[in-house]
């Protein structure tokens, strides 16, 4: 019996495919210099400029680069998701990068997967200097005990909620081009109102409520309760950590953004045929 080419030729498995599309995205992220350089790095010249700067008690015996590294972790996971996935992706549909893929036999998975894969290694990486750092240079505290794994739970939570969220962005931006001007200054602002520059009880009340809308503010909230003793509590808002809430908030908009993705993705740019 003749074998076909068809027949003789297998098609990967879609852990394959899944794997090969993630080794791609890790590599294509980070060969863009200026890409791994704003990422990793920005949220590291925070936390060394305004904690070398603004070294000041908030009572309890916190000082500012204590707390604020809550702040500065979850600003390092807004960019590292959020922000790098809504501007990467504006620019590969800019570019004709997401038209060519959506008319090759990958599944559309595929390319989720391996930015999913690549904002987790990313994170990671993020996390580890953020952490090395702060112990090194401010003598920072780290999570003990059953902190770390809430400190794991808030961390995969608020990334795959700014992730999706990220993604949903995306279409915002005309083209790559304005792909920053547009996805900067959302990012910024949400960090501003969710407390992750500053202490989140300095924040105005109305943009407080606001701020409780997005998940950035749950993140950060979240992260607090691990780097702040029980005493610091009774600054929240709600005198409380509130993780129960944290977490459904965190999973509710894991589900909207997943939500928004499938309603508002483009595999090119508006106007294009």
């Amino acid at each position: 019996m003749t074998t076909t080419t068809a027949e003789r030729t297998a098609l990967p498995s879609l852990a394959r495919v899944y794997r090969t599309r993630a080794g791609v995205e890790l590599k294509e992220f980070f060969r863009q210099r200026e890409s791994v350089v704003f990422t990793l790095l920005f949220p590291v010249i925070l936390l060394l400029g305004l904690g070398a700067v603004l070294d000041y008690d908030l009572g309890e015996g916190i000082d500012f680069p204590q707390y604020f590294m809550a702040g500065v972790i979850a600003a390092g996971i807004v960019g590292a998701s959020l922000q790098n996935m809504a501007i990467h992706i504006a620019g590969e549909r800019s570019d004709g990068t997401l038209k060519s893929l959506a008319g090759t036999p990958m599944p559309a998975s595929a390319y989720f997967v391996g930015k999913v894969v690549q904002v987790l290694a990313v994170t990671a990486a993020t996390l580890a200097l953020l952490l090395l750092i702060g112990v090194l240079v401010h003598g920072i505290d780290l999570p003990s005990g059953g902190d770390w794994l809430t400190f794991g739970w808030v961390t995969l939570l608020g990334a795959g909620a700014c992730t999706l969220l990220g993604i949903a962005v995306s279409t915002l931006a005309r083209n790559g081009r304005s792909a920053s001007a547009t996805v900067t200054p959302i990012a910024l602002v949400l960090e501003f109102v969710s407390g992750v520059f500053m202490p989140f009880h300095q924040v105005p009340g109305w943009l407080q409520d606001i701020a409780a809308v997005f998940p950035v503010k749950w993140l950060a909230q979240g992260l607090r309760s691990v780097f702040l003793p029980e005493s610091m509590v009774a600054q929240e808002p709600a005198g409380s950590w509130e993780l129960g809430r944290v977490a459904l908030v965190l999973a509710i908009w894991c589900v909207v953004g997943l939500l928004l993705c499938v309603r508002t993705f483009r595999w090119q740019d508006r106007g294009d045929g």
